[in-house]
């Protein structure tokens, strides 16, 4: 640690050793070493992926004593010129927004390596898990349009093959639908991402950096900037998935094997909301404002349809899909609030479902391993010979219930409290999904595990003790960020407050007045010449 001392350079902070580069790149050789080795010795395959996982995961931890819990800007930069002309970087940084998703990557991967093996030809499979893991980091971290956007494809290669080659009986369809939906929606971004900096450059240099695109506002015009942000928005709508591109996502999760549908929930549907975040509301404030009503709008249509077809589900694995659908959207709702709890409400709500979703099709896939089935007609009563897998999986559904003490409950509260402020109606009926994921989460658990256990049910041995090694951790994640949420907001509000701030001074928007500890109340009409005095300058 002593080797990675910091160094200033206005609001940036660099680090003598590119650590940021070496949490990318550590998986890309992890997978070539795992891809180039013997076929022979397959658990040595699996042993060397999570060494490199680990390893990952150890940077990841690194990154964040490094972090700076004040400071608003990026963070431990690297930046290289890739290609001159057009200026396309390696540039990479963390801030409080993508901080904590970097965090989540290097956990989630090791634990669905250990706790989710596939049941032939490990080393490819390693292998593609741990090319996705780079390319996850590589998108959380990327401070360069074209590098964030090639990370953002990347992502798909590994999980199409992973679906395909390890999925259950129908995973050719789902593998084909995931890739054709997600490609989709890439083409329009893009289009959006060429569009944007050549316009940025009016006939000058053209340049794909973020910061110098974001500071460039009111180059491009008001009716471009929209069009541009909704090139954006589809490709982003459609990873999350929000309504109605939400078709790919229920058929790829029970299609997927365990350790791909752990990821794609934990992880990759992230990349659609941390987009919105970091491209969407950075680069075209003043047109998330204008779009934030028709996103919101989807974000709680989403939240109740998802809940819904949840509710009419009798696949297990199809009950969670749906659910990852209707809890996204609140984390949409959160982001097109456009207020600073909403907006860190959004991130930590990233966070926890990632880490409860991911827990949750983790248990599923336990409950395969005893049953080899997830419809709920063909199990039943496995709470009696197995109370301790029982245990686990009621502490987690709790936790995606939202249940206070959890980590679900506070995401949840504190994007309702930021929504308030700006979208009173649309908070109203988001809270109708809080009870209905009640149900179903509740349903599902009474059709598994209570009852008198017949036939193969009353057979089911219980968590085993490598698999309660793989969830304690996650266990110990949901009851500490429920419990003692302090630290994940500490980092985050420093980048969202900027953000909030960058849209005001770009927009009409003015954030409603708040209280907040040791910050002074402004009206709202004082509040709006500030954020013009600030954009005029």
């Amino acid at each position: 640690m002593s080797a990675l001392l910091l160094a200033s350079e206005g609001t940036a902070y660099h680090a003598t050793f590119p650590i940021l580069s070496a949490v990318v790149l550590t998986p890309v050789v992890g997978a070539i070493v795992v891809a180039l080795m013997s076929k022979r010795r397959p658990e040595v395959a699996k042993q060397v992926a999570v060494l490199f996982a680990v390893a990952t995961g150890a940077l990841t931890f690194a990154i964040l004593g490094l972090f700076k819990t004040s400071d608003a800007g990026f963070q431990l930069t690297d930046q290289l010129t890739w290609i001159k002309d057009p200026h396309i970087s390696w540039a990479l940084g963390v801030d409080g927004i993508s901080l904590w998703l970097v965090v989540l990557t290097g956990v989630l991967f090791p634990i669905a390596m250990l706790g989710a093996p596939p049941h032939h030809d490990d080393k490819p499979f390693y292998a593609w898990l741990l090319l996705l893991e780079a390319g996850c980091l590589g998108a959380f971290l990327a401070r360069d349009l074209f590098l964030f956007f090639i990370f953002f494809e990347i992502v798909l290669v590994p999980m199409y093959f992973l679906i395909s080659g390890w999925g259950y009986d129908n995973r050719k369809y789902a593998a084909t639908k995931f890739f054709l939906y997600t490609m989709f929606g890439s083409a329009f971004m893009l289009i959006g991402v060429i569009a944007t900096a050549y316009l940025h450059a009016k006939g000058g240099p053209v340049t794909f950096d973020l910061q110098t695109l974001a500071e460039g506002q009111g180059i491009i015009a008001r009716s471009t900037g929209r069009w541009l942000f909704l090139s954006f928005a589809i490709a982003f709508a459609v990873k999350v998935p929000l309504f109605p591109f939400h078709t790919w996502l229920p058929d790829a999760h029970t299609q997927a094997p365990t350790a791909g549908s752990v990821i794609l929930a934990g992880v990759m549907l992230k990349l659609g909301t941390y987009g919105f975040l970091r491209f969407g509301l950075y680069l075209f404030p003043e047109a998330s404002v204008w779009a934030a009503p028709g996103m919101v709008t989807l974000g709680v249509i989403g939240i109740i349809y998802g809940a819904i077809c949840a509710t009419m589900q009798r696949d297990l694995k199809r009950i969670i899909a749906y659910s990852s659908v209707a809890h996204l959207g609140f984390i949409a709702l959160g982001t097109f609030s456009l207020t600073r709890q909403g907006l860190a409400g959004g991130v930590f709500q990233m966070v926890a479902h990632g880490i409860t979703t991911g827990a949750l099709f983790l248990l599923c896939g336990f409950i395969y391993e005893r049953r080899h089935t997830y419809n709920l007609a063909d199990l039943g009563g496995l709470q009696k010979p197995a109370p301790k897998l029982a245990a686990v999986f009621t502490v987690v559904m709790m936790a995606s219930i939202g249940l206070p003490g959890l980590n679900g409950f506070v995401g949840e509260f504190v994007i309702l409290q930021g929504s308030f402020l700006t979208r009173q109606w649309w908070t109203v009926v988001a809270v109708i999904g809080v009870i209905l994921a009640a149900l179903y989460l509740l349903w599902a658990y009474q059709r598994v595990f209570h009852g008198e256990p017949d036939g193969e049910n009353a057979k089911v041995f219980d968590l085993k003790f490598t698999e309660g090694l793989v969830m304690a951790p996650l266990i110990g994640i949901i009851v500490f960020m429920g419990v003692y949420p302090k630290p994940f907001f500490a980092r985050i509000e420093p980048a969202v407050v900027r953000l909030v701030h960058h849209v005001e001074a770009n927009s009409n928007y003015v954030e409603p007045k708040v209280a907040r500890d040791g910050e002074k109340i402004v009206p709202r009409d004082e509040r709006r010449e500030v954020a013009n005095e600030e954009g005029g300058h």
